[in-house]
């Protein structure tokens, strides 16, 4: 039954059955139409924003903020539907996939004498964006990051040595006999483990963590397979959702994770008395981001670029990552003085994200990683006519029996699609709101 109701879920979701927010009606020129994940900004800033555009524009804008859950859920409405929504918030590949199908248009960046904000986005995320070029158009000119992250191991030191930790290959030492949680996302942990299988290759310099994190060959799929099910017994669940609580009681020790979601792991274990600690292993990982852009049949494509400056006020920015509990891209030097914590003991260099001066920084390592760890990480690209497959192998990996159904929905509803990533991202915008409001519960005790 409770397999069922995922698939009526999943179908629910493809065909866009998703609540939305703040919906007027308005003269459509005068109107900029939002399409965001849930729980992924301080929607204050929107009322703000109207009275901002006025001041630097003269001109009246009403703001239709809608929701989604599911970047699938986006994407098919604007290649099917042809919606009119002005600005958008993608996932890398997804920004990859739009640009490349030619579903993107240019962001005018010429705000007068209004700064331009969109420049103090960090040099580290321009050069990420740039890896989605097309022969003819230059990333950069179509998309603007907004948060970011890592993948790594959120492990108990109790039971598991920082040494341990430092690479995938603990996930098959049998000590950890069920007692190790993967995370449901195929994508985050192919890449990771082809990393670990050709790791020599990379030290030899025959193949870099870009094209590991990317090679969706059927070699490189095979070879995945084979060591996902080698460590099936030490696998004590695929989670999207309940690894923390397994972690802080002890039922699981080590927790494949995204970054934001282990700072609240590590947070909520602190309260209780315990220490979580959280580690990017050697061979590498992948580094995530989310981003703005303006969808083709946008109609306010002004106050669409004006609404992408905005959000990169440093101001801005960082009410943005108080509220959501996410990392922005921005890289002022505000950002930096207000994430610098003299408590703290371990200093991390930040060069590539804020520049010179930021190569000994006291800030959350977790949320702004150590240079060493972000070069040896890597972005994930859209994989294309190749999803089907990797979907396949992940499905025989877990042994899971919804393979028939799962491509049932699938052709019902946009023919491709990535059933595994659109059922882990509703749970994982679940997760943002539940830590919005843990945030603001331990603010108000701290209080």
């Amino acid at each position: 039954m409770k397999r069922i109701l995922h698939i009526c879920l999943l179908i629910a979701a493809l065909l866009g059955v998703f609540p939305t927010s703040r919906m007027h009606a308005a003269d459509r020129e005068h109107t900029l139409k939002v399409y965001n994940w849930a729980d992924y900004l301080d929607e204050s800033l929107l009322d703000e924003f109207v009275e901002w555009y006025k001041e630097q524009t003269g001109e009246e804008v009403e703001i239709i903020y809608q929701l989604f859950d599911i970047n699938e859920v986006m994407l098919a409405k604007l290649e099917k539907g042809h919606e009119d929504f002005d600005v958008v918030c993608p996932s890398e590949y997804i920004i990859d996939r739009m640009l490349a199908n030619d579903m993107l248009l240019p962001i005018n960046r010429d705000f007068g004498d209004t700064p331009d904000y969109t420049s103090l986005v960090s040099p580290f995320f321009v050069e990420q964006v740039a890896k989605f070029d097309q022969a003819d158009k230059r990333a950069n000119d179509y998309a603007v990051g907004y948060m970011w992250g890592t993948t790594g191991l959120l492990y108990n030191p109790e039971f598991v040595t920082d040494e341990e930790a430092d690479s995938w290959g603990i996930i098959w030492d049998n000590r950890f006999n069920s007692k190790i949680l993967m995370k449901d996302a195929y994508r985050d942990i192919y890449g990771c483990m082809l990393m670990y299988a050709r790791y020599q290759e990379v030290l030899d310099g025959k193949v870099s963590r870009q094209e590991l994190m990317n090679d969706t060959s059927d070699e490189a799929i095979d070879t995945v397979e084979v060591l996902l099910k080698a460590a099936k017994q030490n696998i004590a669940g695929w989670e999207v959702d309940f690894g923390k609580e397994m972690m802080t009681k002890k039922k699981a020790y080590i927790n494949v994770s995204w970054s934001g979601d282990a700072v609240w792991a590590i947070e909520e274990a602190a309260a209780i008395g315990m220490e979580l600690r959280y580690h990017v292993p050697r061979e590498g990982s992948n580094v995530w981001f989310d981003g703005w852009v303006i969808p083709k049949y946008a109609v306010n494509t002004k106050a669409a670029a004006y609404f992408i400056n905005f959000m990169c006020m440093p101001e801005n920015a960082l009410r943005n990552m108080d509220e959501i509990g996410y990392v922005s891209v921005v890289a002022s030097p505000e950002i930096l003085a207000a994430k610098t914590d003299s408590t703290l003991e371990e200093y991390v260099d930040l060069t590539y994200f804020f520049g010179e001066g930021a190569d000994s920084v006291l800030v959350d390592n977790i949320q702004y990683p150590d240079r060493a760890v972000i070069e040896r990480a890597a972005l994930m690209r859209d994989c294309g006519n190749r999803t089907k497959s990797m979907i396949e192998m992940w499905s025989r990996v877990k042994g899971d029996s919804l393979d028939a159904w799962v491509y049932i929905v699938i052709g019902i509803t946009f023919g491709g699609g990535t059933v595994w990533y659109i059922y882990n991202k509703v749970q994982e915008r679940k997760r943002r709101a539940k830590y919005k409001k843990y945030k603001k519960k331990t603010a108000k005790a701290k209080r």
